[in-house]
């Protein structure tokens, strides 16, 4: 029995030639579908994650025309390019005039889970229908689960130029 092997403990695992060519081409085509891929998920992601944070002042009326001591609600809508879409927002202040050099505006935004406030008169709060918020005047949490203030712009983000105001707005 020269030339037997059985009391060898190597054994051999052959692999066929068609499942190397098989096996080959997966890796291959592993490895291209990724060079090829990653690009091409980057330009879908990345306008997305990369959206640039704009700024601009945003004129909201003639200063004269708000009365003082009443939150006036004015909307306006901005448009943003982000990539290859176009999308068109509104947001809505309140323009609180406490005096002809005094001036709060605030987000009509609920700041719970951005629902639109709006002015009760009789009330003197700002109410949110979602979840029965309300803010004062000024804006300050006044009951609900608000977990901060309404978002304000005063100071040097609200400015008059030729009568009219405007507010310094950051997007993005």
């Amino acid at each position: 029995m020269a030339g037997s092997h059985h009391g060898s403990a190597v054994s051999y695992h052959h692999i066929s030639r068609r499942d190397f060519v098989k096996l080959t081409t997966a890796a291959l085509g592993t490895i291209m579908g990724a060079v090829i891929g990653l690009p091409a998920i980057d330009y879908l992601v990345d306008p997305a994650i990369k959206a640039p944070k704009t700024d601009a002042w945003i004129p909201l009326g003639k200063l004269e025309k708000f009365e003082i001591g009443k939150p006036a609600l004015v909307t306006f809508t901005r448009s943003k390019v982000n990539g290859w879409e176009k999308t068109a927002n509104s947001y809505g202040m309140f323009v609180l005039k406490r005096s002809d050099i005094d001036v709060l505006v605030l987000s009509n935004i609920c700041t719970h889970l951005s629902c639109r406030v709006s002015w009760k008169e009789d009330r003197q709060e700002y109410i949110c229908p979602c979840h029965d918020a309300q803010f004062g005047i000024n804006g300050e949490v006044l009951g609900g689960p608000p977990p901060r203030p309404l978002d304000s712009f005063s100071g040097d983000q609200v400015k008059v130029e030729d009568g009219t105001l405007f507010i310094h707005f950051l997007e993005g």
